[in-house]
């Protein structure tokens, strides 16, 4: 293994300048690098503390939405805020994530995390024995624990698309698609090696055959623009701690306005009351508020209501472009190199996944030595990368400079 001395001689000029150690002086000219065309990273303190390429493990939040939160607590400690104006914020929250997704307010409600979107909607779908589902092995593990169970519980059969070359196309679903499927479930975009599914092209299939397509899309809202009308999803849930640039506890859940009906609650509290009838008889609410029974995480209310704000304003649209276009950056750098890119060529998301091809304890160590942050995946025998809006260039080009090391 190279000494220290070595290391710093064989990387780039960026990467030898990231592998000063945390604290430096130097740090500062890290965080007021050039490049920075959304004008973001003053907001992120992150920036400051190396440089950290792990957006798709936990995003970190801006100065705006800590700040909210921060508020939040705060009052908690002197004048709590009423439970009437944590509800207004709740629903102002809910129109700012319809906003983002190009549906209506009623259409959405909020949850407590991403997997109970898909156990809500397969409790309302109420599987028989013979139906089917269809997703893929690029899914997320909650997925294939819920449909394990409903397969021994209800006699669902699970079919399960296999990827080829990291890919998952809609060819290769319309293969185990048929009229007893119920519901095509799909990751929008893989946690595994970033790979984004075609939404509208999975959504024509699924209506083809009189079934429903369903997306976790922790990994893509936020980082990518999407118009759930334009695909013509069906529902979707997204968890706010990773793009969406939030915290924990508080999850986005959209329901396409004709199913609402069709999609009930699966349990039930006083929040869903929309009017006191008198002699404990209610008029509980039938829109997207339905599905918030219970007290939320507040303080992550607060804190994604500012963060999508802040998202509002430099434009979702606006983050595509810069974070998936420094992704192929490394992505073809990484070819270019010979590494073993596990993320297909020409994928739109932020996220890249390849082998390193080294020692879990040297890529381990090299990586911290250049004070580089990233996700070791697979025993630690890959590496993912999932570039945020306050990523530049040269945080790109330091990371290819260290590993062109390990070839």
């Amino acid at each position: 293994m190279k000494t220290r001395r070595e290391f710093l001689g064989s990387v780039s000029a960026a990467a030898a300048i990231a592998a000063l150690p945390r604290g430096s002086s130097a740090l500062g000219s890290i965080a007021e690098w050039s490049g920075d065309p959304l004008g973001v990273r003053p907001d992120f303190p992150v920036v400051d503390e190396g440089i950290y390429l792990d957006g798709a493990y936990i995003t970190p939040s801006p100065r705006q939405a800590v700040e909210a939160a921060q508020a939040f607590l705060a009052r908690k400690a002197s004048q709590p805020v009423s439970l009437g104006d944590m509800l207004a914020e709740t629903n102002e929250a809910r129109s700012k994530f319809a906003r983002i997704v190009g549906a209506s307010a009623p259409e959405v409600g909020m949850l407590f995390a991403t997997s109970d979107g898909e156990n809500i909607i397969t409790r309302a779908l109420d599987f028989a024995p013979g139906d089917n589902v269809v997703i893929d092995d690029l899914h997320y593990e909650t997925t294939f624990i819920l449909y394990r169970q409903l397969a021994e519980s209800a006699g669902l059969e699970v079919r399960t698309v296999r990827n080829v070359d990291g890919e998952a196309p809609v060819e290769a679903f319309a293969e185990l698609v048929d009229d007893r499927t119920r519901l095509i479930s799909v990751a929008w975009v893989s946690h595994q090696n970033g790979y984004r599914h075609d939404l509208r092209g999975l959504a024509d299939l699924a209506h083809a055959h009189g079934a429903y397509l369903y997306a976790d899309a922790i990994q893509g809202m936020g980082m990518l623009d999407l118009d759930v009308k334009d695909v013509g999803i069906d529902f979707l849930t997204s968890g706010t701690y990773k793009w969406l640039l939030g915290g924990y506890g508080v999850a986005p859940f959209y329901v396409r306005e004709e199913l609402l009906d069709a999609v009930g609650v699966d349990r039930w509290g006083s929040l869903q009351i929309e009017q006191d009838l008198g002699e404990h008889r209610y008029r509980l609410y039938e829109d997207g508020r339905k599905y918030g029974y219970a007290t939320l995480g507040f303080g992550a209310v607060y804190q994604l209501s500012a963060a999508l704000d802040y998202l509002l304003g430099v434009g979702v649209p606006n983050v595509e472009a810069h974070t998936v276009g420094l992704a192929r950056r490394l992505r073809d750098g990484l070819a270019a190199q010979g590494h073993r890119v596990l993320t297909p060529d020409g994928n739109r998301s932020a996220i890249v996944t390849f082998e390193h091809g080294q020692s879990v304890s040297r890529a381990r160590a090299d990586l911290e030595d250049a004070d580089i942050r990233v996700s070791l995946k697979e025993g630690g025998e890959q590496i993912r990368v999932g570039v945020a809006l306050f990523n530049i260039q040269e945080e790109i080009d330091a990371l290819l400079g260290l590993t062109s090391s390990w070839v």
